[in-house]
């Protein structure tokens, strides 16, 4: 994470989301992920849960991002599913532990993208009346057309989230939210007849399709390391909402509000298609661990949270810096006593 712009950060993502993927199918096989049964978004204890091994942390300390994210991202793709509440691996998800991190965010990407477990427009909590029937649009081709406009970037280049906001108007990639003007009318701020955002000029296309682009960008194409973000806090950092009646009141319209850029890296042009491979960048290997002949895995150097879970999948902690082999473990791995 580096310092951009005044109090932007310009964050890169493709090596965080090939370790945060591992961790979280590695949190997953442990059992350690619960979710709603009903709504299948992942319980507040889990997502802190998630958020402890991320490689690089969430984007906001306090905010949940990636971490809420993850747990659905793996149902959505069928790597998971909740038996009991609790998020278990299925036959895919284990194969995912094994198979490169570029396939397996690629698959997530497309299975999302056809058929995510949530309208990432819910995420949006100030804009309210959501939940009324026939309201808004189905969220499938809402996402589709994000998409479809991230295809539009050049690979490598900043675009501020504005400028494609216009980008996807002036080529129709319109994520219409509302399914009627009726519809829109039942939409609001604070108070549904004050706060309607069916006045004039109180559902520009920001408010809504351009909230709910944030939130697909921010939430997930980030996450599963597509794009870079240079982002902010999110309380002031959009002005857009601020004439809507009992706007005066709200610091942020939503937790999405501080993006700012987003920038299609490498990962991403290969995941939406835009170059035939992908090839990540070298890592420095480093030997941080030592077998003993009595199968004692001690670590002598820094390991990443995702290699501990790795070790507590086949082997007992005896200490901050050991773990013991059990000879069913040792098996599994290939070793003959």
């Amino acid at each position: 994470m580096v310092q951009g712009d005044e109090a932007a950060v310009a964050r890169e993502t493709e090596a965080e989301a090939a370790a945060n993927v591992r961790a979280v199918l590695q949190l997953c096989a442990a059992g350690k992920l619960r979710a709603s049964e009903k709504t299948q978004r992942p319980a507040a204890a889990t997502v802190a849960v998630v958020a402890s091994p991320m490689a690089g942390g969430d984007f906001y300390d306090a905010e949940p991002i990636a971490a809420f994210a993850w747990p659905l991202l793996l149902q959505a793709g069928g790597l998971a599913e909740l038996a009991g509440g609790r998020l278990q691996l299925t036959a895919r998800g284990r194969t995912a532990l094994s198979k490169p991190a570029a396939a397996t965010i690629k698959d997530l990407w497309r299975r999302w993208i056809s058929g995510g477990v949530i309208d990432e427009f819910s995420r949006v909590e100030e804009i309210k009346g959501q939940r009324i029937k026939n309201v808004l649009t189905a969220a499938k081709p809402r996402r589709q057309k994000v998409a479809a406009a991230l295809a539009l970037c050049e690979p490598g280049e900043w675009v501020e989230v504005d400028d494609l906001f216009a980008v996807m108007r002036r080529n129709g990639l319109d994520p219409l939210i509302a399914r009627t003007e009726r519809g829109l009318w039942r939409l609001y701020l604070v108070d549904p007849e004050y706060g309607s955002l069916g006045y004039a000029g109180f559902a520009d296309w920001p408010i809504l399709e351009g909230r709910y682009t944030l939130a697909v960008l921010f939430e997930y194409a980030a996450t599963l390391g597509l794009v870079d973000v240079r982002y902010e806090e999110p309380e002031g950092a959009r002005s857009d909402y601020h004439r809507n009646w009992g706007a005066d009141d709200l610091k942020r319209l939503s937790r999405y509000d501080g993006l700012r850029a987003v920038r299609l890296n490498a990962l991403g042009a290969y995941v939406l298609g835009m170059s035939p491979a992908y090839e990540p960048a070298p890592v420095a290997v480093e030997q941080v661990l030592k077998v003993l002949p009595n199968f004692d895995v001690v670590v002598t150097g820094g390991l990443a949270a995702v290699d501990r879970l790795t070790l507590d999948g086949y082997a007992a902690r005896t200490s901050d810096r050991v773990w013991t082999l059990s000879r069913k473990a040792v098996k599994s791995l290939g070793y003959v006593f």
